[in-house]
């Protein structure tokens, strides 16, 4: 083998365990277990003597912009205002996604989901309302209504194939629409009193970023510099800062500049053109020729990749493992020291919230769902049965992300904020665990009732009207 065979095999090794590396950042239960592992971090550090150390430094204030665009806010603020920021802009590149070549693309396959979402939003809402009715606290009626695509996804990756594709994509659509609703909710509802003057500013910028998109530019620098200047016009306006990222993720261009069907005969000119360029008796540093050509050729590839995917590619590992742990960790702060926990948990916004996403939830998705179906509006997915709809509905209630940032942003009072957090966490851990109970006794139900006909199915089986193994 040549030396210079044995570098190349070198390179492709390398390219191989980046891949590797890649598919384990990927992975929706790893990253939903990092953003858990913090959350427990940050409940055993706020009832140790750490507590004090970190409420100062999540209260050091950080400042940075030019001129008229400089922005003060605490670290906290940092990571729950930007940081979040980024992790909306996956959130919306995921929607986009699902608009262009995913579920969301065609209506009559989405309609179901998407409406049990708003069932999923609505009742959840009105058992908060009737606990905290006539009380100052009513305000927080958007807490529970959102459902955490990390976490809930990450529970039901770990079911396998307990867990039908079809009620994967079922559930998958209904969190999406959840997120749509937790935004606009957001919009609508906890922003502050707006100021004109940034708001057109904001205006000026998103028209700015639809121009790049309309013009075809296809570098991702350009948007991401108006999208920072977006936040940032927002966060001065009193609009909430986070959406930036979903305005952002819109404007990305879903297309590649480059025209696929002819890429293949251009590859096969580029190297006959460096087959000629390459001159086996001068060292690398010397094959200008072959460089360049070789250079004009990589250029060309990257931009093979649609600029909404390639910013998914940038964002993806940082947002799973640095911004979603780190809100937990921030976030989940929850210092019981000398909290009476039956008092806490006796508190109307903790029932409220709990009884909304545990039970109102459920209701909400699986009673939606029922009423389409039966009034011929719809139908079930083909491989989904009932007991599916049910396990959905459970894991519904799985609310973790959004919900502890809406309960930020609707509680001035922190009593309020630390009882909203409780009911949360044990709201999300509490449909988790049913949800993952449920479809365990369910599957293991139907192994016994195929294994008493004398016929089991394969493994995986998602036939219409048989469910799931």
């Amino acid at each position: 083998m040549s030396s210079s065979i044995f570098r190349h095999d070198r390179v492709v090794a390398r390219i191989e365990r980046r891949g590797a590396l890649r598919k384990i950042t990927s992975n929706g239960t790893i990253a939903a277990a990092v953003m858990v592992g913090a959350a427990l971090l940050s409940l055993i550090v706020a009832n140790t003597p750490l507590y004090e150390g970190v409420e100062w430094l999540l209260g050091l204030q950080v400042e940075a912009g030019v001129g008229p665009l400089v922005v003060s806010l605490s670290v906290e603020s940092f990571v729950n205002d930007f940081l979040m920021a980024v992790f909306f802009l996956l959130v919306g590149i995921e929607l986009k996604y699902e608009m262009t070549i995913g579920q969301l693309r065609r209506p009559r396959q989405a309609v179901l989901p998407m409406l049990a979402a708003v069932g999923g939003v609505a009742v959840p809402a009105l058992i908060y309302l009737a606990v905290n009715a006539g009380t100052p606290t009513a305000g927080g009626w958007a807490v529970p209504i959102a459902t955490d695509i990390a976490f809930a996804l990450g529970v039901v990756s770990l079911l396998g194939d307990r867990f039908s594709p079809a009620a994967k994509v079922f559930f998958q659509t209904l969190a999406i629409a959840d997120d749509i609703l937790a935004i606009v909710v957001i919009a609508l509802f906890y922003g502050h009193a707006p100021d004109l003057g940034w708001c057109l500013a904001s205006l000026v910028v998103v028209l700015a970023l639809a121009a790049l998109n309309r013009a075809r530019v296809y570098a991702v620098a350009p948007y991401a510099f108006l999208g920072v200047v977006l936040w940032a016009c927002m966060f001065k306006s009193g609009i909430h800062a986070t959406l930036a990222g979903v305005i952002l993720a819109f404007a990305l261009p879903s297309r590649s500049d480059v025209h696929l069907g002819e890429l293949g005969d251009w590859l096969a000119q580029r190297a006959r053109d460096l087959d000629d360029a390459y001159d086996d008796d001068h060292h690398v540093l010397g094959q200008h020729d072959f460089t360049d050509g070789a250079r004009r050729v990589e250029r060309v590839m990257h931009h093979v990749t649609p600029p909404l995917q390639r910013m998914e590619r940038y964002v993806s590992v940082f947002v799973n493992f640095c911004v979603l742990p780190l809100f937990a960790f921030v976030n989940a702060e929850l210092h019981l020291v000398g909290e009476s926990l039956g008092t806490l948990f006796a508190d109307p916004v903790a029932v409220g919230v709990y009884l909304g996403a545990v039970l109102g939830k459920p209701v909400g998705i699986i009673l939606v769902t029922l009423l389409l179906v039966r009034l011929g509006f719809a139908r079930l997915p083909r491989g989904m049965d009932w007991a599916q709809v049910v396990a959905v509905g459970i894991l519904g209630g799985v609310g973790f992300t959004m919900s502890i940032l809406i309960a930020g942003l609707a509680f001035a009072d922190g009593g309020d904020v630390l009882a909203a957090k409780c009911a949360i966490l044990m709201g999300s851990v509490t449909s988790a665990v049913l949800g993952a109970a449920f479809v365990r006794v369910f599957a293991r139900g139907r192994r016994r009732r195929a294994g008493g006909r004398g016929a089991p199915r394969p493994q995986g089986d998602t036939r219409p009207g048989q469910g799931v193994s």
